[in-house]
């Protein structure tokens, strides 16, 4: 169950990348700062919003902390990881 809500965030978003954040983030803001500065998409879901979602997600990726980032833009979904990796992973 828990892989599919972020299949199913993935079909919906339109995005070329995926991000699960919480408030009071600076990772979380960095890494909007990242995709705007290379001109990428994303969608957010903001785990303060949706109740139970962050358990889902640690269930599917063992990641504990935010933001939690996929790229969505080839036919799989990729788990990249935090900002740390984004970061890396888009330079």
């Amino acid at each position: 169950m828990s892989e599919g809500v972020v299949l199913q965030h993935a079909a919906e978003a339109g995005t070329d990348f995926l991000m699960y954040t919480g408030n009071f983030c600076g990772y979380c803001e960095a890494a909007k700062r990242l995709f705007t500065n290379k001109n990428l998409t994303y969608t957010e879901y903001n785990f303060d919003q949706h109740s139970g979602l962050r358990k889902e997600l640690v269930a599917a990726t063992g990641h504990r902390t935010v933001p939690v980032i996929f790229d969505i833009r080839g036919e799989n979904v990729m788990f990249i990881g935090g900002f740390d990796e984004t970061s890396s992973y888009l330079n």
